[in-house]
C-alpha cells in the first residue's frame, strides 16, 4: 500500500471515530471498515437516492452539503461529519425519502452487504455498532421527549395568547363603551339640564307656575338620570381595576328584596303597578349586601320602567338545590329575541325607551351580571316580546358556604 493509500485509510479511521456508531470499535476494526468504504462524488442536486428506492447503505459525508426531502418538503440538512441511512446497514426496507445535493458533495459509502461480511467475521463489529445504535436511539429518545415538552409549552404560550386576545378585546370593548357613554349619555342629558336652566335663568319672570314647575321637574329627571348613570359608570370602573373588593356575610334575601320594593315604591305608584313579593322568611344566603342589593334595585328599576300603567310585578325566592332562585317577573313590553343574547355584552347591550319614556344607562345588566358572577351565581332571562319578562338570578345559601 502506498503512502497516498495509508493517508486516506488514515483519514477515514478519524472520520469512523467521530461517529458514535463507530466510535467504540478499536484500531483493527476501524482500519477494515475504513477500508470497505466507497467513495461517491455529487454535483449539485444530484440526486444520490430518490425515496422508494432499495439503496442499503450508510453515508458518511466529507464534504458539501445534502438535503433528506420528499418532493418540496424537506425534513433535514445534513453537512461535513454527518452521517444518514445507518439503519439500512440492518434494515432492508425502501428508502422512506430522497436525498440530494445542495452543493458539491464528497462520500464515504458503507454497502450493507459489506458489512453483513464484515460482522458475519468479526462479531466485536456488530457488538460495538449495536451499542452505538442504542446510544442513537437514546439520543433520538431524548430529542423527542424535549420536542414533546416544547410542543406542551408552544400549546400554553398559544392558549396564554389566545386569553390575553380575549381579554384585550373585552377592554376594548370596555373602553369603547365608555366612549361612547360620555360622549353621548352624558353630553345629552348635561345640554339639555344646561339649556332648561338657561332658559329659567334669563326668563323666569315670564313663565307662570305650571310652566316653572314642568322646567323644573324636567331638570330633576334629567338630573336624576344622569346621576344614576354617574353611579353607574363609577362601579362599573371600579369594577374593571378590581377596587370594589368582595366582602359576603349572611343576609336575610327577603330583608335585602323587601327593602329595595319599597325604596321603589314611589316610582311604582306613579305608574299604578301593582308590586308583590313571595318568598319564605328562612332564605339566609352568603352573600356581599351592598353589590347584590344593587342587583335587585336594578332588576326592580328595569321591571318598573318597562311595565306599563297598572302592570304587576312579582318577586319570588325559590329553592334551588345549594342556591336561592330570585326571579323579577313582569307583564310588560318584553324583549326581542335577537336582543336578549346581548343584553348583558358590554359591546353590545341594546338601550330601550322604558313605557313612560324612561331612559336606561346600559350599565345596569351588566353591573347585574358582574356582581352575581362575583357572589357565586349566575343570571339570566326569559322574555316574549310583548308578554312580559323574567330575570332570574342565583346566590349560595349559607349551608353551602358551611359546607365548605
Amino acid at each position: 500500500m502506498d503512502k497516498h493509500s495509508i493517508l486516506e485509510i488514515e483519514n477515514r479511521i478519524e472520520i469512523l471515530k467521530s461517529i458514535s456508531i463507530f466510535k467504540s470499535l478499536d484500531e483493527v476494526l476501524l482500519h477494515d471498515i475504513a477500508n470497505a468504504l466507497i467513495k461517491k462524488s455529487l454535483d449539485k442536486n444530484t440526486i444520490l437516492f430518490n425515496k422508494g428506492d432499495k439503496n442499503y447503505a450508510l453515508y458518511i459525508i466529507v464534504e458539501g452539503k445534502v438535503k433528506v426531502h420528499d418532493e418540496d418538503h424537506t425534513f433535514a440538512e445534513f453537512g461535513k461529519g454527518q452521517y444518514l441511512g445507518e439503519y439500512s446497514l440492518v434494515d432492508s426496507t425502501p428508502r422512506s425519502a430522497s436525498v440530494t445535493a445542495l452543493e458539491s458533495t464528497s462520500l464515504l459509502g458503507l454497502d450493507q452487504k459489506i458489512f453483513y461480511n464484515l460482522i458475519t467475521s468479526r462479531n466485536e463489529i456488530s457488538i460495538a455498532m449495536l451499542k452505538g445504535l442504542v446510544l442513537r436511539l437514546r439520543d433520538y429518545n431524548k430529542l423527542e421527549a424535549e420536542l414533546t415538552q416544547k410542543n406542551i409549552e408552544i400549546e400554553h404560550q398559544k392558549k396564554e395568547l389566545e386569553k390575553q386576545r380575549g381579554e384585550l378585546e373585552a377592554l376594548n370593548a370596555t373602553k369603547d363603551k365608555f366612549f361612547a357613554i360620555i360622549a353621548h349619555d352624558l353630553k345629552n342629558p348635561f345640554s339639555t339640564v344646561l339649556g332648561l336652566s338657561e332658559l329659567l335663568a334669563r326668563e323666569f319672570e315670564t313663565f307662570d307656575s305650571k310652566s316653572l314647575k314642568d322646567f323644573i321637574t324636567q331638570i330633576y329627571k334629567y338630573s336624576n338620570n344622569t346621576f344614576n348613570l354617574l353611579e353607574n359608570l363609577l362601579q362599573w370602573s371600579m369594577l374593571q381595576t378590581d377596587r370594589i373588593p368582595l366582602r359576603p356575610t349572611v343576609i336575610n334575601l327577603k330583608h335585602v328584596i323587601e327593602e329595595n320594593l319599597e325604596l321603589l315604591t314611589g316610582n311604582a305608584k306613579n305608574k299604578n303597578i301593582e308590586m308583590q313579593i313571595i318568598s319564605s322568611n328562612a332564605c339566609s344566603a352568603y352573600i356581599d349586601a351592598n353589590q347584590i342589593t344593587t342587583v335587585v334595585r336594578n332588576l326592580i328599576s328595569n321591571a318598573i320602567k318597562f311595565t306599563p300603567n297598572n302592570g304587576k310585578i312579582i318577586v319570588r325566592v325559590d329553592d334551588d338545590g345549594e342556591f336561592w332562585r330570585v326571579s323579577i317577573s313582569d307583564n310588560g313590553i318584553g324583549i326581542d329575541k335577537k336582543d336578549i343574547k346581548k343584553l348583558f355584552l358590554i359591546d353590545s347591550n341594546p338601550t330601550t325607551i322604558g313605557t313612560s319614556q324612561e331612559k336606561g344607562t346600559g350599565l345596569g345588566l351588566i353591573l347585574c351580571k358582574e356582581f352575581v358572577e362575583r357572589n357565586g351565581g349566575h343570571i339570566w332571562v326569559e322574555s316574549t316580546h310583548g308578554k312580559g319578562s323574567t330575570f332570574s338570578f342565583t346566590v349560595p345559601k349559607t349551608d353551602t358556604i358551611e359546607k365548605q
